[in-house]
């Protein structure tokens, strides 16, 4: 015997179909989405980055100029280098809390960023080819510390929030960085040196096969700019 509130009920439920699935076709592109825009994000970065730090580039002697002036050239560059390595945090915080979650983990691991720029602000002077060397042996040697490795599993595994996931990656990249500003901090083809190595090491796990001879060159390269300086290109002569 038919019961008229079953056949009342399922016009309704036929109607919900369509509606839920339309819900999982969004939800499920909304990571998809999150990447390809901080893809996009990065690579107009790196555009821009081009166009401001073009010709500026002079080596250890390199001048930052006014703070605001300077700020704003390292958030290109943060977003040029780091959001790549990020993409893939980024489309799992959209997974998990949707386009504004994914806006906000972005924007706060670059606010990260952006706060270690100050530092090198307040720290930098333009400086020597040796103190270049001093620095990029310190960097090497720092790849092969437990401290290193810890902050790269972190970083590579995610760290929750964008301020978390930002300093476990600052740890991370610290030597490397901290090289970056050492060869020249405006310049373009080491930006995009270190840019290579960070995404490889966000992307591939530890490794002694590769993380060793990488270390071990960084090392040497800090050798050879203390002992023959002229032989590493974008140094220019001591001040």
């Amino acid at each position: 015997m038919d019961h008229p509130e079953g056949r009342g009920r399922s016009p309704a439920g036929a109607a919900e179909g369509p509606g839920v699935a339309a819900m999982t076709r969004a939800g499920a592109a909304t990571p998809a989405i999150a990447l390809a825009a901080t893809l996009a994000l990065a690579a107009a970065a790196w555009v821009e980055a081009v166009r401001l730090m073009g010709g500026m580039g002079t080596g250890p002697a390199t001048r930052l100029g006014s703070f605001g002036f300077f700020i704003t050239v390292w958030a290109v560059m943060m977003a040029a280098m780091m959001l790549p390595g990020a993409a893939r945090a980024v489309a799992r915080s959209a997974h998990a809390g949707g386009v504004g979650a994914a806006g906000l983990f972005a924007g706060s691991y670059l606010a990260v960023w952006a706060a270690a720029g100050a530092v090198v602000y307040a720290a930098y002077r333009p400086h020597g080819t040796v103190a270049v060397g001093v620095v990029a042996i310190a960097a090497g040697s720092y790849e092969l510390t437990p401290v290193k490795q810890r902050f790269r599993r972190r970083c590579r595994d995610g760290a929750g929030s964008g301020l978390g996931f930002g300093l476990c990656c600052a740890g991370s990249t610290a030597g490397l960085m901290a090289m970056l500003v050492a060869l020249g901090v405006m310049s373009i083809p080491w930006m995009a040196v270190i840019t290579v190595v960070v995404l490889v090491q966000k992307l591939l796990p530890p490794m002694t096969a590769v993380d060793v001879p990488l270390a071990s060159a960084i090392i040497a390269l800090g050798i050879l700019i203390i002992l023959a300086p002229a032989t590493v290109p974008g140094l220019s002569p001591p001040m």
